[in-house]
Order: C-alpha cells, then structure tokens, then sequence
C-alpha cells in the first residue's frame, strides 16, 4: 500500500501533460544486480509494470552523455513517456535531454531537478546516518568506528559523526571517501586500512561496494550497518541494523501521481517522517533496551522532526 507523503516542494511548476501512463524507462549508472540501490530501482519498475499493465524497460551501465541520450532515443520509440535516471549523475545528462521531449517526465534521484519536466526524489539523509552512528557508538568494543560513504556531500556522513558522538563521547571516527558509488575495490582497500587501526564497526554507504565491504566484515568477525536495503541476511550477527531507502515505494508513489496528473516538477524530499526511510531488523547482539531507547528516538522524529540531540 502506497504510504501517505507529505512533501517539501522547492518547485511546484507542472510539467509534461499527465494522466496517460503509457511506457516507463530506467536508466542505471551501473548494474541491477548490486543488491542495493540498481536492485531496488529495478524491482520499482517491475512494481509499476505490475500495477499499471505498462512496459518497462531498462539499461545499464549509463554514465555517460552519449549513451543517455542514445538510451532515451530508444525509449522514445518505444512510446515511453516516464523516464527514471537512477541517480544524481542523471541531472547533468538530462539537463541537455529534457528540453528535446517536452511530452516526458524525467525523475532523477538526490540532485536539483532542472528544466520543467524533471522532477527529483530526494532522500533526507542526515537523519537515516544519525541513527546509524549511535547504533555504532553503542556496539563498539574498541571505541573506534569508522564509515565508508561515497561522497562528503552525503548528509548521512554528519549524520553519521553526530549520532555516534550523541550516544558515545568518547568514540573515535575515522570516515574515509571512495568518490564513486561503485568503486568496489577501492572501497575495500579502505576497509582493509581501517581494519588496520582495531575499527571494528562499519558503515559503507555506498552503492556497488556496500555488500562485498559487509561480505569482508563478517569474514574477520566484525561488525556492520546496512546500506539502503535490510542487509541482515548477509549475517545478522554481523549486521547490527540497515538504514532503508523504500526506492521501489518511491517509483509507485510517482506513477501514482502521474497517473492523476498530479506529479509536481521540483525537488520533493523524503524522511522517517513518511515511512522513506526506516532502520531495518536489529541483531540479536544488540541489547533490547538499546533497540527500545532508539526506536523510541526514531518514533519521536517522526512526530516532532527533533533528533535525540536536539
């Protein structure tokens, strides 16, 4: 069941001419495969095609100008007319794209919406890494955890200090960048350098790399956080918790609005506050009063949008 939404509209200009739903494309930098962020994309049209009796269609590896241009034409003859890019890389190609097809709706993921019909899905991280960190100040044994984003701009990586910081003063954090959401082996060099150092809790966020990093931390018995999906079947005495992101409910919500004619141009942002976002299942190590005291928080924010340290 789609979740009631309340929105934050930076923009609130009307796009394309809406109501008629025909064909939906997708566009993925990388691959469906990830078990993560092109995997939640990927079952997100399927849930449309489902839903709606529409074709869907998808390509991978789409990270450059010529080829998204390429894949939209494709699209276009295929009488496509919702096209999602799979990531904030999608707005500079679609600023060029967009004005082209005035008659499609471009949703892009975390980035500025350009142009009248782009509408971006914006997921309110700050939160989502502010509980993350106090699950990782609660649970380490050396005091020392460390997080693994792809980018500083990331809000999740304040979110991430501050949290630990919140439940535990006298943690040490060391974060460490990939600059890339896909870049596998440099994300477990990291890892390997902060294993180094005694941390024993980690938080790749990140998109590719985030299950092959877990994968290495429950091989040296260490311990992790979920990244966008519930990762407590790669070992859930190794994954202390998740941090979700309901792509595939977001991909529903704007069919559901396109299809009313109601889908909004702009940036539209999402949080606890509309289910987007929520912490998946908690290891059994993780004591009960700890999963209270912290569901109670996340409980608290959704009602009053104040953080424990607030």
């Amino acid at each position: 069941m789609l979740f009631c939404l309340l929105i934050l509209l930076t923009s609130c200009g009307q796009g394309v001419k809406q109501g008629d739903l025909k064909n939906v494309g997708l566009l993925v930098p990388e691959t469906i495969n990830d078990q993560g962020w092109g995997s939640k994309a990927y079952s997100g049209i399927l849930q449309i095609q489902s839903e709606y009796d529409v074709d869907v269609y998808y390509k991978e590896d789409m990270n450059t100008q010529f080829v998204v241009e390429r894949a939209v034409d494709e699209f276009v003859q295929k009488d496509v007319n919702l096209i999602f890019g799979h990531g904030n890389e999608y707005a500079e190609y679609f600023s060029e794209i967009t004005p082209k097809y005035p008659d499609i709706q471009f949703i892009t993921f975390n980035t500025d919406a350009v142009n009248d019909n782009v509408t971006s899905l914006q997921f309110e991280g700050y939160a989502m890494g502010f509980f993350a960190g106090m699950v990782a100040g609660h649970m380490t044994k050396t005091n020392y955890i460390g997080m693994i984003p792809a980018f500083e701009w990331q809000p999740e990586v304040k979110g991430f200090y501050d949290g630990a910081k919140f439940q535990n003063e006298s943690v040490k954090i060391d974060i460490e960048y990939v600059n890339h959401f896909d870049d596998v082996e440099k994300a477990l060099q990291i890892f390997d350098d902060m294993k180094a150092k005694q941390i024993d809790v980690y938080y790749p966020a990140g998109d590719s790399y985030s299950v092959p990093v877990i994968e290495k931390v429950k091989e040296n018995g260490l311990y992790a956080i979920g990244y966008v999906s519930d990762q407590s079947d790669l070992g859930n005495y190794t994954v202390l918790t998740s941090t979700i992101q309901h792509v595939e409910t977001l991909y529903e919500w704007v069919a559901k609005r396109y299809s009313q004619g109601l889908l909004e141009s702009g940036n539209v942002s999402f949080d606890f506050q509309e289910d987007a976002i929520t912490l998946g299942n908690f290891s059994p190590l993780v004591d009960k009063e700890f999963i209270k005291e912290i569901q109670g928080y996340v409980d608290r924010y959704k009602e009053t949008g104040k953080l424990p340290n607030q």
